[in-house]
């Protein structure tokens, strides 16, 4: 059930329904809009009367919402939602740049890919100090002396920076340095992580898992905003198919079915979606034509020894290029990249 209420309604009008609402055993959830406010119902087993709200001051309809993602949805929110990550928008006519390498390395290897990253026109600083790979005994990241190179970093540049939370466990140490925090593709089914995540208020980049369908992701970021987190952005990543070319298959069909099932905004990472360097320029130009949000790139100084995902990182030089000619296919589509860098 979603109340819409009406453009006039007041604060306490909303509260009275959403105090109606909890008296009755259910969970209310606020979806402010730029026209006006929604209210979703979660926590109920069975249909729930449309006449139950209709009289009450402030509420314009009681509508049933059929589709599982009850918060995640266009029934809950109209117009496409923008997360604000310290002043910096995700959802916006600009476009999101997020950039930097695959895991932390070192002092060196981090600020100077920070610092072109930023030349070129980035916003967003990514860098895994935690990760999760597939073997045990491949590179699992500096761990908490990689979130302290993140921090400096910050200070040292003003990037933004987005990493990911490996586990539960790990999320008090992240989310002291994150101003993004990311749930990578093998997190996207960890429901304790996306409750956790949900119980804070720091935006949450949710990648698509690895063999994912699009409903299972907006149910996955159902978790978060049932939480009480409205925060959350989507990345597709590409999905797991019989195609062993590329590292996976970017399912870029996936932007537009998205944006018209859901108001959360979606990024695109064409780094792992086609898994090679030569290809993540092309791929970047495809999502931002594909209506694609932002997109997240690795770039490492040195790919060739980088300690992960170095096969599929822009030298500095080539992640400048790749923003130059983003920029071009953006005005295309009416977005933008921000201030061109001299």
């Amino acid at each position: 059930m979603l109340i819409l209420m009406k453009s006039e309604a007041t604060k306490e009008d909303i509260l009275r329904v959403c105090q109606k609402i909890e008296t009755m055993g259910y969970r209310a959830h606020e979806i402010p809009g730029a026209q006006r406010t929604a209210i979703g119902i979660t926590g109920n087993q069975g249909k729930i009367d449309p006449e139950t709200f209709a009289t009450m001051s402030g509420v314009e309809q009681a509508i049933p919402v059929t589709k599982p993602y009850k918060l995640a949805g266009r029934d809950a929110r109209r117009e496409n939602s923008e997360v604000s990550v310290g002043g910096e928008i995700v959802g916006g006519r600009e476009l999101a740049i997020i950039a930097g390498p695959c895991s932390v390395e070192s002092w060196d290897q981090l600020i100077t890919t920070a610092r072109a990253v930023k030349d070129a026109g980035a916003k967003f600083l990514r860098g895994g100090a935690f990760k999760p790979r597939t073997s045990p005994y491949t590179f699992q990241g500096m761990k908490e002396e990689g979130l302290v190179l993140l921090r400096e970093a910050r200070s040292e540049t003003g990037l933004k920076i987005v990493t990911e939370v490996k586990d539960v466990l790990t999320l008090s140490a992240v989310s002291q340095v994150a101003d993004v925090i990311q749930v990578g593709a093998r997190n996207m089914s960890n429901f304790s992580l996306l409750e956790a995540v949900g119980e804070l208020r720091t935006p949450v980049l949710l990648k698509r898992g690895i063999s994912a369908t699009i409903e299972e992701l907006l149910m996955a970021a159902e978790y978060i905003l049932a939480k009480g987190n409205l925060n959350v952005i989507l990345c597709e990543r590409g999905i797991r198919t019989f195609e062993p070319a590329t590292r996976n298959t970017l399912d870029l069909s996936a932007v537009p079915v998205v944006k018209k099932l859901s108001h959360l905004p979606i990024i695109v990472d064409p780094s792992h979606g086609i898994g090679m360097w030569e290809g993540v320029t092309a791929m970047s130009l495809a999502a931002v034509a594909a209506g694609a949000d932002g997109i997240m790139v690795e770039v490492h100084p040195n790919p060739p020894e980088a300690l992960s995902d170095g096969y599929q990182s822009l030298k500095p030089e080539r992640f400048k290029d790749l923003v130059e000619k983003v920029r071009r296919v953006a005005e295309v589509v009416d977005r933008s990249v921000g201030a061109e860098v001299a």
